[in-house]
């Protein structure tokens, strides 16, 4: 077995139980594939005057140089022929915008999913018992190959779907905001027994809930009921609100309490599950690290300063993505968390204020817009 496969059977009870040196071991292996199956990554490395070999610590991983999420956007970095990809998933972003497309082997999503399968496991996700869907996203379609849509999707196999709902509909062939829709599937399905699991953007389901309340709407889900987040707020940052704000509003609204709210962070360039714990942190799983960088000098800071959020992991051969840089700042703590887990945890902040970067909520933002002009 791979350093990196070893890695990513890290045993449930142990996915925030950080292995300092099997990581970095797995790291300097996939390195070392990258560059060389990789003429361009070898180019960037050498460029840099770094090579696989410069990696003999678990301190050298900061010094791996990082590429932008943007650069993948402008630049196909894939390591491998076609055929050899099972899977390929692009970023997402307004029409005409770049994005970014990355290509997964079997190996990787093999992977993949023995993190999905121990994180989900984790924090009890999985369930035998039938469900009804509504994700706050894009509805599947044959032409969409947006990573944001494959994991909404993938998201309604974690128990036994009885419906799927979705914000975004494709109608007479383009997608098309509907969130009367799913306000007149929430009213129905509260009369039910089944239980309802959302996911999507947080800015959609604050919308949605925001909209209900202005018409006097408040129900009760079903028992065993859980509201789950994703992809950020990204081009909504002016609308955000606090997460306390967030909570009491699902409540007020559907009946849901914050112990039954989930939020997951990720990225295509960083296929990463990220969950929060019942305090609503970003532990660190053993699949991955973060460090944070001066936004002037790029060097890493100490836990607890605020700076670019840089996403490290040895998880996938299609395209080397083990040290990405973000245009997110966040924050690292080190402190105790009351969940009783001792890997740091990250706090994102918001956008650096970068131009023409566009991410996943970028697209659904302007169909909003279309909606309500």
């Amino acid at each position: 077995m791979s350093k990196m496969s070893s890695l990513f059977n890290t045993k449930k009870k142990k996915i925030y139980s950080l292995d300092d040196e099997k990581f970095y071991l797995a790291m300097k292996e996939n390195c070392s594939f990258h560059y060389e199956h990789n003429k361009k990554y070898k180019e960037l490395l050498d460029g840099f005057g770094f090579k696989p070999s410069d990696i003999n610590s678990y301190e050298d991983l900061a010094k791996i140089p990082f590429i932008p999420t943007l650069y993948f956007k402008h630049h196909n970095l894939l390591s491998l022929k076609n055929s050899k990809y099972i899977v390929k998933a692009t970023s997402s972003g307004t029409s005409g915008q770049n994005v970014s497309i990355i290509g997964f082997t079997l190996g990787d999503l093999l992977r993949g999913w023995n993190m999905v399968r121990r994180v989900f496991s984790y924090h009890h996700l999985w369930s035998l018992k039938p469900h009804r869907y509504i994700i706050f996203g894009y509805q599947p379609h044959k032409g969409n190959d947006k990573a944001i849509a494959k994991t909404a999707w993938g998201f309604t196999f974690v128990t036994p779907a009885l419906s799927k709902d979705y914000a975004i509909r494709w109608v007479d062939g383009g997608y098309k905001v509907d969130l009367d829709n799913l306000e007149k599937k929430l009213i129905k399905y509260s009369k039910g027994k089944a239980p309802v699991r959302t996911l999507g953007f947080p800015a959609y389901t604050y919308f949605l809930l925001e909209q209900m309340k202005a018409k006097g709407i408040k129900l009760k889900l079903p028992k065993g009921s859980i509201l789950s987040l994703g992809g950020g707020w990204k081009s909504f940052y002016k609308e955000k609100v606090d997460k306390q704000t967030f909570y009491d509003l699902a409540y007020e609204v559907l009946g849901i309490d914050d112990k039954h709210i989930f939020e997951f962070f990720g990225a295509v360039e960083h296929p990463i599950l990220y969950t929060d714990c019942r305090y609503h942190h970003f532990h660190i799983p053993n699949y991955a690290r973060v460090i944070i960088r001066d936004v002037e000098t790029l060097e890493p800071v100490k836990p607890g300063q605020p700076g670019l959020i840089n996403l490290l992991t040895p998880m996938c051969l299609g395209a080397p993505l083990l040290s990405v840089m973000t245009d997110d700042i966040g924050i690292l703590h080190e402190e105790t968390c009351p969940c009783g887990e001792k890997s740091m945890y990250l706090e994102i902040l918001g956008r650096s204020g970068i131009e023409d970067i566009k991410t996943c909520a970028a697209g659904a933002e302007d169909l909003l817009k279309g909606e309500k002009s």
